[in-house]
């Protein structure tokens, strides 16, 4: 019913044991390890686009996420609009909800594939899917210190391996280390996700996803890899580390970004803005407490133009003057500018 999912992964696992086994030679466990680890490789690599996508996104949701809580509050009975409103604030932002989920949706078509492909692995089967008779005893006799790849500790129907039901505790000195392993590389990927969360974004639910993924995923995977093969164990390990190397790659190069769209910014602000002692060019918008360009231009002008003409632009003589004669009309007065006679002596 999954073909289409298992065709594509065993293909891939086919590809690479291949190259190889040319190296190695087809039935070494080193072949079939390394081919496990390249499919992982490969599947993380077609989704390495999308999770950057996610990380963008996800930056951008923690940016608004006051905005968020605002809608919240205010539609707190209104569900509908509520959603109404997440979705609008969404779009303006371009942000999609779905791409900050694809990465994880999409891995886990390949670990049901590779799941099923691993436990199709049975001694005396004829084929499994791209692999002929040959590679599939090639598989069920490959050996890690003595233990088959498609060995686990407790052998279940969904599960995966091709070894004796009930509990393998001859499986243990190898599975053990994998799953303590595969446990500490889940808990360090979620706790460089976590720390790079904006504290202001902080929600209910968000603290309760992060205990999910700091503590409980990291147990599942100790506790319910006993119940996996060897060989989905390499995969689920070699996957985390993928992840977390990722993590710090995509990280960084999306910090230096910021910051130099940051620094950009800074520069266009301090190229606009005038030097000490420079006047501002007509048409600038003034600082706080600024004179505009074009009035400090215009005052500058008439002083001197006062100067030229022998008045002190401090005299306040002139507009006493000029009230007065405005008064009479612009004339100046009769007595004015005569000198007074006296009467004469007798």
């Amino acid at each position: 019913m999954l073909d289409f999912i298992y065709y594509p992964v065993s293909f891939i696992l086919w590809v690479w044991h291949k190259v190889f086994g040319f190296v190695f030679g087809d039935d070494n466990a080193i072949a079939w390890v390394l081919g496990i680890v390249f499919l992982t490789f490969t599947v993380r690599g077609l989704l390495f686009k999308p999770f950057v996508n996610q990380v963008r996104s996800m930056r951008k949701m923690q940016d608004f996420a006051p905005e968020v809580k605002k809608i919240q509050k205010k539609y707190a009975n209104d569900r509908q609009r509520q959603a109404m409103e997440m979705q609008r604030l969404q779009k303006e932002h371009g942000v999609n909800p779905l791409g900050s989920c694809l990465p994880m949706l999409l891995q886990i078509p390949v670990f049901i594939g590779l799941n099923w492909v691993l436990r199709n692995f049975r001694p005396g089967a004829e084929s499994n899917y791209f692999f002929d008779a040959d590679d599939v005893a090639s598989y069920v006799d490959a050996q890690i210190f003595g233990i088959n790849l498609g060995d686990a500790i407790n052998h279940l129907g969904l599960a995966g391996g091709g070894g004796d039901g009930g509990w393998n505790w001859d499986v243990a000195p190898l599975a053990v280390p994998l799953m303590i392993v595969a446990g500490i590389a889940t808990h360090l990927t979620a706790r460089h996700s976590v720390a790079r969360q904006n504290p202001a974004a902080a929600t209910q639910q968000t603290a309760v996803m992060n205990k999910l993924t700091l503590y409980i995923f990291p147990a599942g995977v100790v506790v319910f890899g006993a119940f996996f093969p060897i060989g989905l164990l390499i995969y689920w390990l070699a996957n985390n580390i993928w992840t977390l190397g990722q993590q710090r790659i995509v990280y960084t190069k999306i910090d230096k970004e910021e910051e130099a769209k940051r620094q950009a910014a800074k520069e266009k602000r301090d190229n606009l803005a005038p030097r000490p002692g420079q006047k501002p060019q007509v048409g600038q918008k003034p600082k706080p407490g600024q004179k505009p360009a074009q009035k400090s231009a215009q005052k500058q002008q008439n002083q001197s133009h006062n100067t030229k003409n022998g008045k002190s632009p401090k005299s306040g003589g002139s507009s006493v003057r000029g009230g007065a004669w405005a008064k009479n009309g612009g004339n100046r007065p009769a007595n004015q500018g005569k000198k007074t006679q006296g009467r004469k002596r007798r």
